[in-house]
């Protein structure tokens, strides 16, 4: 006869089932399948945070992919119709910083003489390749996504989308160039964005360096400044001074701020006031740019006095403080450094250097000159490039910027009605948008959005919203217009819309974040008249996706998303720019719920270096761990904590699924020996047979797992999932399998089809976490044994949660507490499970638990079971020293000794002794058990075990103990449930064939005998 079910090894390879799930998925269509079902469906709109194609699938995406594929998973188990549409990011420092390594390359020079055309190609090789390896890793880890139809933010619809998005900002007053101290990274000489900064500080030691500064109008005497940054010092300009701090005088003739030296006694005290004004000689006038300012003292109420020496070196060509203090008080701007961080010709023996290699030459040279009063390093965070990890440092540039004034207040609106989880990365946002700047949207860089600003001499700021208008405005230049990118679109100059010259584009490339930000305004549609087939697939994208470009009608169907999900950083990237962008366009938020997520760090809870020999493979975590394990640890952790991945964890969780495994192998081999087929209805239905309380509670039990994981994915908190699953399971295996076993030996219907109405349950619940795994035991259990059922969990649909049994529920709930408190006092008498003991005493337990006292006998092997007061106790009474002995004084002692005696009388929560009532708080109370009893409590049931021994109890528990050695036997030796056996034992033990045929029934015995032997042996009847 032909098998219905498939025997399970003893532990699942994950690799291997996982692979033969993946092919079974591809060959059976079942994404396909479950997609076509819904598409008549209610609507459920997800948005992908595009994922960076400069690289493989690393384990800290993997983590937000598994999210979002575990609520896609869920959301179409629940019938939502969805689009699926996986993003790939393409454009900026992202994927320029890898070509130039690649190349060798370490400057924009080197770029430019290699060439823009040859250099865009190459960065479009890495996102084609990226984006390969991306899929092939999304794809392992069960990621079903409309593959082949992603969206790739350099198509030209994309860039197109962004020209429409700040042509609308320029109408309205919003763009504008600015010229201003930002920060800056010399080696991919480019600005940085705030957004940009957030999160990109690094500890570092720097010089520090105490320099003096000759006052002109007081001989002798100088002003002492304190500086990290020794290549700003060229560039001062003016020393700012708090005008309400204390200044004094040294011996040396040197001014500080009196409060940084409170130990140092001064010649002379002036307020900072005073100072303002007073003249000195530059550190640095000699080299040309600064012998040609008048130094001098400013006020700035902001002076710190916490460190440095209270004078604040002001540089506005290198600071964004220092700038704003320029403009205030009129003080000239010096920049001493080009793009790439190195100073200019005009000064002198420093040109040429970088801010690190002149720090040594100029600390040298203010020695030789004797103006370094001191120098040491300085430990302190600082900024540094997010990309290549260079060590920013400020420069004044002309940079656009978007304006926010308008629209802050509106985003907050916004964003106060998007419902964050966890709530405080709606706080964070809003922190962010209370104190953002202006954005920055301009790079000077080669592989990013052209932006399109064509500046005249007329005055006018051309902005072009569309490749059509481009067309019609150009004067040359289309017939090689490849892309919608640089160097082409260089060479493509226009008409100018007031004077009608012609004017050319400006060199700079947007910002990486209108590329994502656009994503829910170009990948849907809006305001598209019609669609447009492949209409994604333009630009760059050509040959890469099918994706079409929707019409407006799509949009307001998709329009705003229900959900998205990255991590934290996101809140000042991805949800921001969409959020302003959506704002501006819509002035509403893009997104309904957001899930936003900590850090991946190693299981130690330290960050993840290749240096450090801690970072984890995807590759190697699918090929030791598998995909579910990952999944799993991924979806164990609640949102608002950091996640400590690793091997180590992976070990754990692979014994945990091992439960669900075993229940799961358990029904499989009795129901293969009984011939049972499960009734796919029982799912719905529940078995339509006489059922046990146990099994009446299991289907209830069952029903509870169902509400608790729909709430917990309707929470969007894959932990609780996790955590009731984990529950659910532990009360299957330790409660209800155990205690059913026996019904599984010989064909119990209602308890075959009980266990497996819960095991098809557990499998539809867990799925979206554990894809492969669910999938391939509901084939062996489900859709190989039921003509019926769908081929595949995910075609089954999610379960529908039922009223629940509350009062069953807390019924057995109550017994296992009984059972577990029961075992706690077993383990402090030293007393093992097999022994058997003649009572338990149960106090506080709720009445309908006495029904159960059959189940807590057989379970705790306690001979009688009875209910009612726990008398096998002493009760200590102590004084609590720190309270009672202020109290009583003298008359503590005899308080305590009346105490230890025993001698005092209970009154509620109080007691009496010597005359006197003590609270509560003024005694220490300690309950312990008689001699011969074991005791267990929580706050509401007290158990004692009578842990005395007698002959016959002695006497059951050899046997006990025989049968356990003797079904150890049979599995060593490999023998079926079903075969039988023939049992020797040593004469020694011949006192146990008293129980002759309870040893057979558990051990499948047909007869046991007694020889000369030293050990028990079996045979194979």
């Amino acid at each position: 006869m032909a098998r219905i079910y498939t025997p399970l090894p003893s532990v699942p390879d994950h690799v291997g089932l996982e692979l033969e799930v993946l092919e079974r998925w591809e060959r059976d269509a079942v994404f396909e399948t479950l997609r076509e079902r819904n598409r008549s469906g209610p609507i459920w709109s997800f948005v992908d945070g595009p994922v960076t194609a400069n690289k493989a699938l690393a384990v800290h995406t993997a983590w937000g992919r598994t999210l979002k594929d575990v609520f896609q998973r869920y959301k179409a188990m629940r019938g939502f119709h969805q689009r699926y549409q996986n993003g790939f990011d393409c454009q900026g420092l992202w994927i320029e910083v890898g070509v130039e390594r690649e190349l060798g390359m370490n400057s924009k020079r080197e770029i430019e003489e290699y060439g823009l055309e040859e250099f865009a190609g190459r960065c479009r090789d890495v996102v084609v390749k990226s984006s390969e390896e991306l899929t092939r890793g999304s794809k392992r880890l069960g990621m079903w996504m409309d593959w082949g139809n992603d969206y790739f933010t350099f198509s030209d619809t994309n860039i197109e989308y962004i020209w429409r998005f700040l042509s609308i900002v320029d109408e309205r007053g919003w763009l504008y160039k600015g010229h201003r101290s930002t920060e800056w990274c010399p080696r991919c000489g480019t600005s940085i964005s705030a957004h940009e900064l957030a999160g990109s500080y690094v500890d570092r030691s720097d010089p520090s360096l105490f320099v003096r500064l000759p006052l002109l109008d007081r001989p002798g005497e100088s002003l002492v400044i304190w500086t990290t940054t020794p290549w700003t010092l060229p560039a001062n300009v003016a020393a700012a001074v708090n005008p309400d701090a204390e200044y004094g005088r040294r011996l040396s003739g040197e001014w500080v701020a009196a409060p940084r030296y409170p130990d140092e006694r001064f010649d002379e005290v002036l307020r900072g006031a005073e100072l303002v004004g007073w003249r000195y000689e530059g550190p640095f006038d000699q080299l040309g740019p600064g012998g040609s300012v008048e130094h001098r003292a400013i006020p700035w109420d902001d002076v710190s006095l916490d460190e440095g020496t209270g004078i604040v070196h002001i540089a506005p060509g290198c600071g964004g403080e220092d700038f704003e203090l320029a403009r205030e008080h009129d003080l000239p701007v010096l920049m001493p450094v080009d793009e790439s961080g190195r100073f200019y010709g005009d000064y002198g023996w420093l040109h040429g250097l970088s801010t690190v290699e002149a720090s040594e030459q100029i600390i040298g040279n203010l020695e030789e000159r004797g103006r370094l009063v001191e120098a040491g390093l300085y430990e302190h965070r600082y900024p540094e490039c997010w990309r290549c990890h260079t060590p920013l440092i400020f420069r004044i540039a002309d940079d656009w910027f978007i304006s926010v004034v308008d629209i802050r207040e509106r985003m907050r609106e916004a964003s106060a009605a998007v419902d964050w989880v966890p709530d405080y990365f709606g706080k964070r946002m809003d922190d962010w948008l209370v104190n953002m700047g202006d954005w920055n949207i301009s790079r000077r860089r080669y592989y990013g959005l052209p932006l399109p600003f064509y500046p005249c001499s007329c005055g006018t700021l051309n902005v072009i919203g569309s490749r059509a208008e481009l067309e019609e405005r150009a004067l040359g230049g289309l017939d090689q217009l490849r892309e919608l990118r640089r160097p082409w679109i260089d060479r493509v100059p226009v008409r100018c819309e007031s004077c009608g010259e012609e004017v050319t584009r400006i060199p700079e490339v947007g910002d990486v974040w209108l590329d994502a930000g656009i994503v829910p305004f170009s990948t849907l549609g809006w305001q598209n008249p019609e669609w447009k087939e492949q209409g994604y697939a333009t630009g760059a994208a050509t040959g890469l996706t099918q994706a079409d470009l929707p019409d407006h009608a799509y949009w307001e169907q998709w329009f705003p998303a229900d959900w998205v999900s990255e991590m934290r950083e996101q809140i000042r990237l991805w949800f921001y720019s969409q959020l302003l962008m959506s704002v501006v366009l819509t002035g509403r938020a893009p997104f309904k719920r957001v899930l936003g997520y900590e850090k991946m760090l190693d299981e130690l809870g330290q960050e993840m270096h290749g240096s450090w020999g801690n970072m984890i493979d995807a590759e190697d975590a699918f090929a030791r761990m598998g995909a579910d394990v990952m999944r799993w640890q991924y979806c164990a952790q609640p949102p608002n904590q950091n996640l400590l991945f690793g091997f180590g964890p992976a070990e754990d969780i692979k014994r945990r699924l091992l439960t669900i495994w075993n229940s799961a192998s358990f029904f499989v081999q009795y129901a293969e020996i009984e011939g049972f087929r499960p009734t796919f209805a029982d799912l719905d239905q529940g078995p339509d047979c006489e059922l046990r309380p146990l099994d009446r509670w299991l289907l209830a039990r069952t029903d509870k797992l169902v509400a608790e994981a729909t709430d917990a994915l309707e929470a969007t908190l894959t932990f609780q999932l996790i955590g009731a699953f984990e529950r659910f399971v532990d009360d299957l295996s330790n409660w209800y399998i155990r205690r059913s076993r026996r019904r599984f030996y010989s064909f119990d219907e209602a308890a075959f089809r009980t266990l497996w109405v819960a095991l098809a349950q557990a499998l539809r619940v867990i799925a979206p976490v554990v894809p492969f795994l669910a999938d391939h035991l509901w084939r062996n259990l489900v859709a190989e044994a039921c003509e019926d059922a769908p081929g595949s969990v995910f075609l089954a649909p999610w379960p529908e949660p039922r009223e629940l049994d509350e009062e069953l529920l807390e019924e057995i709930a109550a017994v296992r507490r009984i059972v577990e408190l029961g075992r706690q006092a077993r383990a402090q008498a030293e007393q093992k499970l097999r022994q058997p003991l003649r009572r338990l005493v149960v106090q506080g337990a709720p009445a309908s638990v006495e029904a159960h006292a059959g189940e807590i006998s057989e379970e705790l092997r306690v001979k009688e079971v009875v209910f009612g007061p726990v008398e096998a106790t002493e009760v200590r009474v102590k004084p609590n020293l720190p309270v009672l002995g202020p109290k009583l004084g003298r008359e503590l002692g005899a308080v305590r000794s009346a105490l230890e005696a025993g001698e005092w009388e209970q009154q509620g929560d109080s007691f009496v002794v010597l005359g006197r009532l003590l609270g509560q708080d003024e005694v220490l109370v300690e309950r312990r058990a008689r001699e011969g009893w074991a005791l267990a409590e929580d706050d509401a049931i007290a158990v004692a075990l009578d842990t005395t021994l007698d002959p016959e109890l002695e006497l059951e528990g050899r046997v006990l103990d025989l049968i356990h050695k003797l079904n150890t036997m049979r599995k060593e030796q490999g023998l079926a449930l079903t075969d039988r056996i023939t049992v020797t034992l040593p004469e020694r033990d011949a006192d146990l064939l008293e129980h002759a045929d309870w040893i057979k029934d558990e051990v499948l015995a047909l007869a046991i005998d007694t020889d000369g032997g030293t050990e028990p042996r079996i045979a194979k009847a």
